[in-house]
């Protein structure tokens, strides 16, 4: 069983930044990728950016690529999403999820999943 737990969510005004985190414990072996996905109000959960376990590789949806940064902590066994000149569309609930699957961008791909935090941005 992986479990994990987001923090760092919260309201900020547009252009201004948050970290979020995600503290990962449990079968590491089960684990290849680490994502963030994110969901607003009314819409689908969508991909936002995910990170290789091993081997650091990343990849990003195409609204956040050059604001977001997906980076990982190993002895902390912590994920973290830096987001920068953030926009009022970004607000949503942020979660992180766990993968057996390499770089996966979809949400049927991650058998994992944290209870999420909340960001909002205001305009």
């Amino acid at each position: 069983q992986v479990h994990l737990v987001e923090s760092g969510g919260g309201l900020v005004q547009a252009g201004g930044s948050l970290r979020l985190s995600c503290a990962h414990s449990g079968r590491r072996f089960s684990t290849t990728t680490m994502g963030w996905f994110r969901q607003a109000p009314g819409k689908e959960r969508e991909f936002v950016a995910a990170i290789s376990w091993i081997l650091d590789n990343t990849v990003y949806a195409y609204a956040v690529k050059g604001r977001f940064t997906i980076f990982r902590d190993n002895p902390k066994n912590t994920l973290y999403l830096q987001m920068n000149d953030l926009k009022v569309d970004d607000s949503a609930v942020y979660y992180c999820a766990a993968s057996k699957v390499s770089l996966s961008i979809v949400v049927a791909g991650y058998a994992y999943w944290g209870q999420g935090t909340q960001v909002a941005v205001s305009s």
